[in-house]
């Protein structure tokens, strides 16, 4: 079987050799573009990243693709509907990194909460001066989180450890678990009006497109701060930014755009921003995560026509 992988890096394809060392395969460190169609387009599996668009004119151009696995939690970068009609099955990695995102969710508001940017800016501006930009403390604070599922949860973990108060805005609500991580459940108005800092950490679908938009971002603190590391879409980056000039709230942490991997130069242009490349998950331990259980849906398609992590899984390999 001839197997593509793109926006692979360099120490994974040894790793992916062993792992398919009667198959043919082919490696990519970018995203497919059209000078890769004439060489992969007899592959019958395709492996790919959130970078890579899997729309109709690339599904036309491999007529032999039989399975797609993304190595990541989101799949808006394929057109699910479009494979299902075609037979072809697509599995993501829906468990990885919820440490490492919320990790990276804190650095945010660290970042955020203590200037820290601003801060660095003074020592090599030359401009030092004791105490910097003054900054205030997470403790006692109310933390809003938007979505509770597994990268939510540690969020909620890491913010007791801080001493922060928590609401969670969720579709599925679970009251042990609330009780057991120490939260209480909120609408979604409730939680931006008594939140100090959002976080996001939801999925994107038709449902939460533009969850965060010119009509409820008014509902927020004029002193809160907006924290995006889960999807582009979920916030109206244009209601955003209008309320980020405006100081309608004060500052906002993001690592994911609506135009990715373009980003506004009207948020480049702000000074009540951190704008970070989509590099919540970029880790060591979580890219490992991420190869080997792309590779295990891989073989469970080789060796029984059946993938471990389906996303369309009414469809199945002929």
């Amino acid at each position: 079987m001839k197997i593509a992988f793109f926006e692979i890096e360099l120490w994974e394809k040894e790793v992916l050799r062993k792992a398919f060392p009667h198959d043919r395969l082919y490696f990519s460190p970018k995203r497919i573009c059209s000078s890769d169609i004439q060489k992969i387009k007899d592959c019958e599996v395709l492996t790919t990243f959130v970078n890579c668009k899997i729309n109709k004119n690339l599904l036309q151009s491999l007529p032999s693709l039989k399975y797609i696995a993304t190595m990541s939690t989101g799949y808006d970068h394929i057109d699910v509907g479009l494979c299902e009609e075609r037979g072809v099955k697509v599995s993501n990695v829906p468990f990885y990194g919820e440490n490492t995102v919320a990790e990276y969710t804190f650095a945010l508001i660290l970042g955020l909460s203590r200037k820290l940017v601003n801060n660095v800016n003074l020592v090599k501006e030359k401009k030092y001066h004791f105490g910097g930009y003054r900054g205030f403390d997470l403790k006692g604070k109310t933390l809003g989180v938007i979505g509770g599922g597994n990268i939510g949860q540690h969020v909620i973990r890491i913010a007791k450890g801080f001493g922060m108060n928590i609401l969670v805005f969720d579709v599925v609500k679970d009251s042990s678990l609330a009780k057991n991580l120490g939260f209480k459940y909120a609408s979604l108005e409730t939680l931006l009006q008594e939140s100090d800092i959002v976080s996001l950490h939801v999925p994107y679908n038709k449902h939460t497109h533009h969850l965060i938009n010119k009509d409820n971002i008014s509902l927020m603190k004029k002193s809160a701060y907006l924290i995006n590391t889960s999807r582009g879409p979920v916030v109206d980056e244009k209601a955003l930014i209008q309320a980020l000039k405006r100081r309608q709230i004060a500052g906002a942490g993001l690592d994911v755009y609506e135009s990715e991997p373009q980003v506004n130069l009207r948020l480049t242009a702000l000074d009540n921003v951190i704008l970070t490349p989509h590099t919540a998950s970029a880790t060591v331990e979580c890219r490992i995560q991420m190869s080997k259980d792309a590779a295990e849906s891989i073989l469970a398609v080789l060796k029984w026509k059946k993938a471990l992590k389906t996303v369309n899984p009414e469809v199945y390999m002929k």
